[in-house]
């Protein structure tokens, strides 16, 4: 029942996310870890078997995945751990039937064979084009540097950047310091539940660290383990206290209940003999010998003290504990309000006073774009926006954030590398009425397009190394600068010409003209000309620049000056004056409906002879 269950858990995540993947291969490497250690049972056969036919067959109705978990490496390993089991079974079937020579035989010679046909028949798949490889976003989870070197489309995404420690704390708060100690706890007494647990923490931390994406697949597992130590820790420091209470109030009713009882009796011992072994009771040396507990005397200033030390000591770590969980839970509020609450098209920030400023710059953008263009309109842009372009400003994008087609995309970053003259006929090539870009340095936005331009660059040079490197776009000294010192390249691109087109006009702050404060420098190229295009919009913030694409003219003129080309002269032929006929030497003459005579045919015959 539980192995149903899950199975339609794993179908609901199929159906909801392409993380699905990293289930498929954690729960195979869970029942994997447990017959290396031995924990073999009849109840994980049964349960993994149930949960693998059921998920694969309910994953395969989804329409995007389909055939994919038979026909992807992604999903071997679920599918060999299926196949390793069902060998198992078999051989422990065959076991009751052998001896344990013969037995030991078959298993060695069993796990070989079919270790060896596994792994045989998904080369050999593989090879044949019936199995896919692994695709390059699971490469980079294993080789940081591989998506860089061979795949920059993937790596300029910036959600599958490596995590950085404040992102971790961001989003973890406490628990990133208390997570740990939860592993600690569950590895003390390991089964086969707190296996998969350990197995997920590890797992999950080490793809987080990868991706900062995969932190969706780290915080379940930590919230958990973070309630595990934070509750054996306030079971350890609490129990000392309430066990002091309970003790206390004890013996001080049992000093109640003897004082009435022996109150009449004066010259009694023994409640004498008992009231002086009282006092020397210990309370916290169990492991003492039990003649000395009895023996030995404890002073009552010394007992009371180590009372209230341990209670004061336990209090101030229950209250340490309480704090930080309601700083917790405060920034967890913080965060889900502001940071994973607010759209991406709307940004906010807070003034002096404290008060919100909300730019809805890129509403506007679009709103204009919709109003203002024809519907049939191509706008070129990078491809994060191509969504919010479709969706927004319902008009056609070049590429958007599901192009799959890699050329397409390093097509645009060529034209953006470009310059203006080389970039406008990749842009009458591909039908761009309109080129939208993204511009920060007016109000120190960070996620513009010019600190996404070198990954333009890697891309475009690696569907066209002859006429983009990325090396060009450095200075000497291989800093990316936008002043005067940067690269001409940069300078003179496309992209740099639409973002800083009037800029170098701006004056704020009593600064210098042009002065970028993403980048914090004053530009390089202030007098900006475009030839091929004009701008028809710039927001309010100067966020989002829209510019129009001339139409071509009926004639460009050159900067040469024309050359002085000489014709030559044609052949007339002689024409006479005199209209004579020419005449046929030896003409036979006949006539229509006769036969010419033999004898002048003969005569004719000799004369041609005598000419030749």
């Amino acid at each position: 029942m539980w192995a149903t269950g899950a199975a339609i858990s794993y179908f609901y995540m199929v159906s909801a996310w392409g993380g699905y993947v990293f289930i498929i291969n954690l729960v195979p490497l869970h029942v994997f870890a447990l017959l290396l250690m031995g924990r073999f049972s009849n109840r994980i056969f049964v349960a993994y078997t149930t949960f693998y036919l059921l998920g694969l067959l309910l994953s395969m109705q989804v329409p995007f995945v389909g055939f994919q978990p038979i026909r992807t490496s992604e999903h071997m390993a679920a599918a060999g751990v299926f196949l390793l089991l069902n060998a198992l079974a078999l051989l422990r079937y065959l076991q009751s039937s052998l001896t344990g020579r013969q037995f030991k035989t078959v298993f060695l010679a069993g796990v070989v064979l079919s270790a060896g046909a596994v792994f045989t028949g998904v080369v050999l798949l593989t090879y044949l084009g019936y199995i896919a490889p692994w695709s390059g976003r699971f490469y980079s989870l294993y080789d940081t540097g591989y998506a860089k070197i061979h795949i920059p489309i993937i790596a300029s995404v910036s959600e599958h950047q490596p995590t950085t420690w404040t992102s971790f704390f961001f989003d973890l708060h406490i628990l990133v310091c208390v997570f740990p100690a939860g592993i600690w706890f569950v590895m003390k007494y390991l089964t086969d539940e707190r296996v998969f647990v350990v197995l997920y923490a590890v797992s999950a931390v080490y793809f987080a660290g990868v991706m900062v994406r995969l932190m969706l697949t780290l915080t379940p597992i930590v919230c958990i383990l973070a309630s595990i130590a934070i509750s054996h820790s306030l079971d350890n420091y609490m129990k000392p206290v309430f066990s002091n209470k309970e003790e206390e109030s004890k013996s001080s009713k049992k000093e109640e209940e003897k004082e009435e009882g022996g109150g009449g009796k004066t010259g009694s011992s023994k409640p004498e003999k008992k009231s002086k072994k009282k006092p020397g009771k210990v309370l916290y040396d169990k492991y003492a010998p039990q003649k000395a507990r009895e023996t030995k005397a404890v002073d009552p200033a010394l007992h009371s003290s180590e009372f209230t030390s341990s209670t004061s000591i336990g209090s101030v770590v229950v209250l340490l504990l309480m704090m930080f969980l309601v700083l917790f839970a405060v920034h967890c509020t913080w965060v889900t309000s502001n940071a994973y609450s607010s759209p991406s098209v709307v940004l906010a920030s807070t003034n002096h006073d404290g008060s919100r400023n909300i730019l809805d710059d890129f509403r506007e953008a679009y709103f204009w774009l919709r109003q203002n263009t024809p519907d049939h309109a191509t706008v070129m842009s990078w491809w994060d926006y191509g969504y919010q372009i479709a969706g927004m400003g319902n008009r056609t994008t070049f590429v958007d954030n599901n192009t799959w087609n890699n050329s397409h995309i390093a097509l645009v970053g060529k034209a953006m590398s470009s310059t203006e003259e080389k970039a406008i006929h990749i842009m009458r090539t591909l039908g761009v009425d309109y080129v939208l870009v993204i511009f920060g340095g007016m109000i120190g936005y960070s996620g513009d397009d010019i600190n996404k331009f070198l990954w333009m660059v890697r891309i475009a040079e690696g569907e066209h190394p002859q006429d983009i490197k990325e090396s060009n776009y450095f200075t000497p000294q291989g800093e990316f600068r936008v002043d005067s010192a940067g690269s001409q390249t940069l300078l003179n691109c496309l992209m740099y010409k639409l973002a800083y087109y009037r800029f170098g006009e701006v004056q704020m702050y009593n600064g210098p003209s042009g002065y970028d404060r993403t980048r914090n420098v004053e530009i390089g190229n202030k007098n900006i000309k475009l030839r091929y295009l004009e701008e028809a919009y710039t927001s309010e913030h100067w966020l989002v620049r829209i510019y129009r694409v001339k139409a071509d003219e009926n004639r460009i003129e050159s900067g040469n000056r024309l050359r002085a080309v000489k014709h030559k002269r044609k052949y007339y032929p002689r024409k006479r004056s005199g209209k004579r006929r020419g005449i046929i030497r030896n003409k036979i003459s006949s006539t229509k409906g006769k036969k010419p005579a033999s004898k002048s045919i003969k005569s004719s015959k000799k004369t041609l002879r005598k000419g030749q």
